[in-house]
């Protein structure tokens, strides 16, 4: 998972592997590869590079990383993953957590936002991508 969120999002930014390498401190002539086997999972980041990764990418290391769902951020991270990958919504009825149904009511404000025109794509990802 983490090296599919790195891949999306490093092709949403318009970043190449190579540069994302070279930026998080990887040797300019494996910079690329070693991006490669993180995104087609062969090799898993360490948690400082992961950090330095989403840095370069200007996203919280929750965008990337494998979600703790006992956690609101991570739960809310989990479905900013599904919206990216199925373009799923749902709507929230009620949930026994009142900081989740905060969380999701402000996501959805955000969204309506997007929606409208309010704020631009841009805007409405880097919230979900900084969400914590």
């Amino acid at each position: 998972m983490i090296g599919k969120r790195i891949r999306f999002i490093r092709k949403q930014r318009g970043v190449t592997m190579k540069y994302l390498g070279v930026a998080v401190g990887l040797p300019e002539n494996s910079a690329d590869i070693r991006i490669s086997q993180y995104e087609s999972g062969t090799r898993t980041p360490k948690a400082e590079l992961l950090s330095r990764i989403a840095n370069i990418l200007d996203v919280s290391p929750d965008a990337l990383a494998v979600p703790d769902l006992d956690s609101i951020a991570g739960v809310m991270h989990t479905l900013f993953i599904i919206e990216d990958l199925y373009r799923f919504r749902f709507v929230l009825i009620d949930s026994e957590s009142a900081e989740l149904n905060n969380a999701l009511k402000e996501w959805q404000r955000k969204f309506e936002s997007y929606s409208k025109g309010e704020i631009s794509k841009e805007q409405y990802d880097n919230w979900r991508y900084h969400f914590k």
